[in-house]
């Protein structure tokens, strides 16, 4: 089939851009307040930019808290969300009033990052410190401002739990089974029986390294 994404008349019961762009990692973003509240919620529009140094972006529909907070503070963290803490994530992504904690109504422990204010989620896996690089805003189907934006960060720090770490020092990617979006009410998971590695052609160790 085909249908003009820009009518968006492709005849189906659901929009099927999603589960076609899929799976998808998610960004679970903690942020605080100007006042000191802490904000944490999923992001499904979300991934790694460049290295050296590292940037991570996510698209938020309209000013949410962390988007409200990130243009206040300059600055972010976001937390790997796995496969141990689904339940968790999933509850942080419910409309609550802003004075509410997610991480004190998911039942999660919120510790000090080293660089930025906000806190991580101790129970996760990995975490990068953010600081905000760039807000950019994206157009409508009438070129007017979009409800969407592209939220920038520089990742300034990374915290990784050292059982994670194998004895090869790589970070064991199948053991903290970090979870991803699909479409619909979907998501995946990243286990042992579902990885595979392939070397690129010409790639030397220092390339890999890299």
């Amino acid at each position: 089939m085909f249908y003009d994404a820009i009518k968006n008349d492709h005849g189906l019961p659901h929009d099927p851009f999603k589960a076609l762009v899929a799976p998808r990692p998610i960004g679970w973003i903690s942020t605080v307040s100007e006042d000191g509240t802490v904000n944490l919620a999923p992001y499904s529009f979300f991934n790694a930019m460049a290295s050296n140094p590292h940037y991570v972006c996510f698209g938020s529909a309209g000013m949410k808290d962390s988007w409200r907070n990130i243009e206040a503070t300059g600055e972010f963290v976001c937390n790997l969300a796995t496969w141990d803490l689904r339940d968790q994530m999933n509850t942080t992504s419910a409309h609550v009033p802003q004075s509410v904690d997610e991480l004190e109504l998911a039942g999660l422990t919120a510790k000090p990052c080293t660089l930025v204010k906000p806190p991580m989620v101790a129970e996760s896996p990995a975490v990068f410190e953010c600081e905000h690089f760039k807000t950019v805003g994206l157009d409508g189907l009438d070129g007017a401002a979009h409800e969407y934006a592209i939220i920038i960060g520089k990742v300034v720090g990374i915290h990784i739990r050292d059982e994670y770490i194998t004895a090869e020092g790589l970070f064991d990617t199948a053991k903290a089974m970090p979870i991803a979006r699909g479409g619909y009410h979907d998501y995946s998971v990243v286990r042992e029986d579902s990885t595979f590695s392939m070397t690129r052609p010409g790639m030397t160790e220092a390339q890999f390294a890299e």
